[in-house]
């Protein structure tokens, strides 16, 4: 059997890549395969309510969502196959 040790050991690493501007990182479309920056999903939402949703601008699938409330935030990456950040 493999040593583990619990996920708190991901704190630094972790911190160290949502530090940056997420919008230039290269995120790959989990349904039609389309890698590119963040910052050229087509995002909705921005006007209604506390929502927003990322788009594949090669197939339309939702590639992110990002909910907020004055206490906490939801991210949702499951239409993403992929993020690659530089370092």
């Amino acid at each position: 059997m493999l040593d583990y040790v619990d996920g708190s050991s991901l704190a630094g690493p972790m911190r160290e890549l949502f530090a940056v501007d997420v919008t230039t990182v290269d995120g790959r479309c989990a349904a039609c395969g389309l890698t590119g920056p963040i910052a050229a999903l087509r995002v909705y939402g921005h006007d209604h309510g506390p929502g927003l949703v990322g788009r594949c601008p090669g197939c339309d699938e939702i590639v992110l969502r990002l909910v907020r409330t004055p206490t906490e935030a939801w991210l949702d990456l499951r239409g993403a196959v992929s993020l690659r950040f530089s370092l």
